[in-house]
């Protein structure tokens, strides 16, 4: 019975250090501001086995500069598809905002009421006001997603994804139980961080064998 691997990849960051950043969502398309974490992540995969057959990416410059750097480094000259419905959520008013504007307007003046929301966001996936997101159908395309990279002939797969924060925040769904895992994760991964879930095929539900692993980390690179 075939194995399926799911990579999916947070893209690395478009910040340089010491800016303020700003919240990006779908309406902001910037380009990476580093390779080092895009390559930590080819590295990584390289060598521990996880050589993908399929490669795919949200349409941001972000999002498919991170594929090719790890592709480099794999050595892999895969066709990224590329998938619109992986793009990273509308943050509606607050798109480009700093987290400062953003909370100050979730609490209406109150950082500290705007704070709490965001956490929320952060650890329940509870959408905030004002954003346009529509949880229930990002988690049906992660199973959508997930259930096409299952070989139709039994064979074992592996395969690539690379897309943003707001997204990859719902793809514990996978598991059968979000809640709890929830409870025990943090939903938000950092840039540059993978997760991996597997699935021997015929199973309905995925394992994640790991989760906000940071390649970067190993490699020494901050």
């Amino acid at each position: 019975m075939g194995n399926t691997i799911l990579i999916i990849a947070r893209h690395g960051n478009t910040f340089k250090e010491g800016e303020i950043s700003m919240r990006e969502g779908a309406r902001t398309n910037l380009p990476l501001v580093e390779e080092r974490r895009g390559r930590a992540i080819g590295r990584y995969l390289k060598e521990n086995g996880l050589i993908p057959q399929q490669i795919f990416a949200s349409p941001l410059l972000r999002t498919i500069e991170t594929a090719q750097l790890a592709m480099e480094e794999m050595g892999i000259n895969n066709e990224i598809a590329v998938l619109q419905e992986f793009t990273e959520i509308d943050y509606g008013y607050d798109e480009n905002k700093t987290e400062e504007e953003v909370m100050r307007r979730l609490g209406n003046g109150n950082l500290e009421k705007g704070k709490k929301i965001l956490e929320v966001w952060d650890r329940q996936g509870i959408v905030p006001e004002g954003w346009i997101v529509d949880p229930k159908k990002i988690v049906r395309e992660w199973f959508q997603w997930a259930e096409n990279c299952v070989d139709k002939n039994g064979k074992d797969s592996c395969n690539f994804m690379v897309t943003s924060n707001g997204i990859i925040r719902f793809v514990p769904h996978l598991t059968g139980d979000f809640k709890d895992f929830a409870q025990t994760h943090d939903i938000k991964i950092a840039t540059g961080s993978i997760a991996i879930f597997e699935k021997k095929n015929g199973d309905c539900f995925w394992n994640c064998t790991a989760w906000n692993l940071k390649p970067y980390h190993l490699y020494g690179i901050m």
